[in-house]
C-alpha cells in the first residue's frame, strides 16, 4: 500500500509560505538564500523517483503546470515529474491541461483511500498547504519530511497552526544538507 507523504521548506518559526518567491508575498524566496548542496538535491531526486503520484492542492498545481512542462534535465527528474499522474485537490478547477492530471472530490478520506490502493510509489504531496493540513488534521499523512531552513520571518502561512488537535511523531531520521536540515517524521 502506498504512503502519503507531505514535504515542505519551512522555517524556523513554522513558515512555508513563498519560499521560492513565486506569490510575491513578503519575505517570499527566503529558501534561495540558503545553499542545500548536492545532499539537499538528491533528497529532492531520491523523493521523486520513489513517487508514483503527486497529490496537490489547485494553487500549487496550477503553479507546477506553468512551470514544469517544459523543463528538462539529464537525470531524468524532470521527466519523471511531468510524466507521473498528478491528483489535485479542488472544488474549483475543471480542465487541467499538464498531462495525467485527475480533479479528484474533497472528500480526502475516501480520496486517499483510493490512492492508497492504486500502486506501490509514495503518493508526494509537494507545498499544498491548507492541503497538508487538511491531510494531517484528518490523520491521512504517513510521512512528514520538513526541510528546515535558518530563518525566522515572523509572519506568513505556517504548517501548523492553532486548532489542530496534537499529534504524535516519531522522528525517524535527521540529516544535514549544507545550511538546511532535513527531518522525516512519521506517525507515532
Amino acid at each position: 500500500m502506498r504512503k502519503v507523504v507531505v514535504s515542505q521548506f519551512i522555517t524556523l518559526d513554522g513558515v512555508v509560505e513563498d519560499p521560492g518567491g513565486s506569490e510575491n508575498a513578503s519575505g517570499g524566496g527566503w529558501a534561495f538564500k540558503f545553499d542545500r548542496g548536492p545532499d539537499g538535491d538528491k533528497f529532492k531526486f531520491d523523493e521523486v523517483m520513489a513517487s508514483d503520484a503527486l497529490l496537490l492542492g489547485r494553487k500549487t498545481y496550477e503553479g507546477f503546470a506553468a512551470a514544469w512542462p517544459g523543463r528538462t534535465d539529464d537525470v531524468g527528474f524532470a521527466d519523471k515529474f511531468n510524466s507521473m499522474p498528478k491528483y489535485v485537490v479542488s472544488t474549483t478547477l475543471t480542465s487541467p491541461e499538464w498531462n495525467n492530471t485527475t480533479v479528484i472530490g474533497t472528500d480526502l478520506a475516501k480520496e486517499i483511500a483510493a490512492l492508497k490502493e492504486g500502486g506501490d510509489g509514495n503518493i508526494l504531496v509537494n507545498g499544498s498547504v491548507r492541503l497538508a493540513r487538511a491531510l494531517l488534521q484528518q490523520d491521512l499523512v504517513d510521512e512528514l519530511r520538513l526541510m528546515v531552513f535558518p530563518i525566522v520571518l515572523g509572519g506568513g502561512k505556517r504548517l501548523f497552526e492553532g486548532g489542530v488537535p496534537p499529534k504524535l511523531l516519531k522522528l525517524v531520521e535527521t540529516r544535514q544538507a549544507s545550511d538546511v536540515a532535513i527531518l522525516t517524521l512519521r506517525r507515532a
